[in-house]
């Protein structure tokens, strides 16, 4: 299935003390969805924000506000995010027990569902929970911090994953590294949505950052 790329900002990387004007920035730059890098310190070794400060930058866009949660136990949690805001809500395949259960429950709350997965873990997890998701996110790099070096080998999981999803409506994610350079090779193998943190909020005017990505992208 041929999609429109979409650019996702990552909030991670933006001057938190003005978060929500950060967020209008990139809206008004050309941002398709809003990426929210939710930390606890458990599940990676970074704390971020909860879903009060989601609440809180609602009111600065009416894009997609796109939930990453980094955090386990994640189930627990699940429901503040939807009512704070985000209309879709991916957890990590290695932060939760029962990941079909938890997919369901978000399906449940009315948003989107989407399934991560670390670069050490196999697209064999989640074979049997596709019908269950928007999206599958890859992560290029360890979850943890913004501005990490891509890493290539996962671009021949990306291109089995979109084997794997086939004719289902579903995107492919890509998290960490994703600059003019790798977005390219992500594209190429099947992603659909890149993540990008430092490559658009280290790199202002934000206009000109989400268009030299665009740009690089195979046509």
């Amino acid at each position: 299935m041929t999609r429109e790329v979409l650019i996702a900002p990552s909030i991670l990387s933006a001057d938190f003390a003005r978060i929500g004007e950060e967020v209008r920035a990139v809206d008004e730059a050309g941002a398709d969805w809003i990426h929210l890098d939710v930390m606890d310190g458990h599940f990676v070794p970074n704390i971020t924000f909860g879903p009060d400060i989601v609440k809180a930058i609602r009111k600065y866009s009416a894009k997609c506000f796109d939930a990453h949660l980094m955090i386990s136990p994640v189930d627990p949690f699940i429901e503040a995010f939807a009512k704070a805001g985000a209309d879709r809500i991916t957890v990590h395949a290695e932060g939760t027990v029962h990941l079909d259960r938890t997919l369901q429950a978000i399906r449940a709350l009315g948003v989107k569902a989407g399934v991560s997965l670390n670069p050490a873990t196999s697209e064999q997890e989640i074979a049997y929970v596709l019908d269950y998701v928007d999206l599958v996110l890859v992560m290029t790099v360890n979850p943890g911090f913004g501005g990490q070096k891509f890493i290539p080998a996962q671009v021949e999981k990306i291109r089995r994953i979109s084997k794997m999803i086939g004719g289902r409506d579903i995107h492919i994610q890509v998290d960490g590294g994703i600059t003019p350079e790798t977005a390219p090779l992500v594209i190429e193998a099947g992603a659909s949505c890149l993540v990008a943190g430092s490559a658009v909020f280290g790199r202002p005017p934000y206009a000109e950052a989400i268009t030299a990505i665009r740009a690089a992208l195979p046509r």
